[in-house]
């Protein structure tokens, strides 16, 4: 079989294509691709705890550490901890930071609506149910 009749290979290529796109329009914008999705994950107005972003983007929590380091140092973010429990952190955005997620914001939509003025419904919705089986099959572990 060649590598481009797998299921695998053509995620891994169509995702690493999608990722670059962002991270050139990301770049524009001081930030990275990485940066612009935790930024859509934070409530504007209730923040976010830091616990809860990793889980919403796929991310192991020493990954989101260095992501949230970054992002408190270009001015980004802020964080608030819990009066109750101090052990929780919530995340919050800078004016800065509600700017560079309005961008991303844009820029996500902007890259759907292309993709949905190009492919027909019936065929993203296909490519949508696809999706969700492979992901149930590994998470049911039905591969290996």
């Amino acid at each position: 079989m060649k590598p481009e009749e797998t299921v695998d290979y053509n995620v891994k290529v169509c995702w690493h294509a999608i990722s670059r796109m962002y991270n050139t329009e990301a770049a524009k914008n001081d930030i990275t691709t990485s940066i612009g999705f935790v930024l859509l994950n934070i409530n504007q107005e209730t923040g976010t705890p830091a616990t809860k972003i990793a889980p919403l983007l796929g991310l192991e929590a020493r990954s989101l550490t260095r992501i949230l380091k970054s992002m408190e140092e270009k001015g980004l973010i802020y964080k608030v901890s819990d009066d109750k429990d101090k052990r929780l952190v919530r995340i919050f955005l800078t004016e800065k930071g509600l700017e560079k997620k309005e961008v991303s914001r844009r820029t996500v939509l902007h890259f759907n609506r292309k993709v949905q003025e190009t492919i027909p419904q019936e065929e993203l919705n296909t490519f949508f149910r696809v999706s969700e089986r492979i992901i149930s099959m590994i998470e049911n572990k039905e591969i290996f």
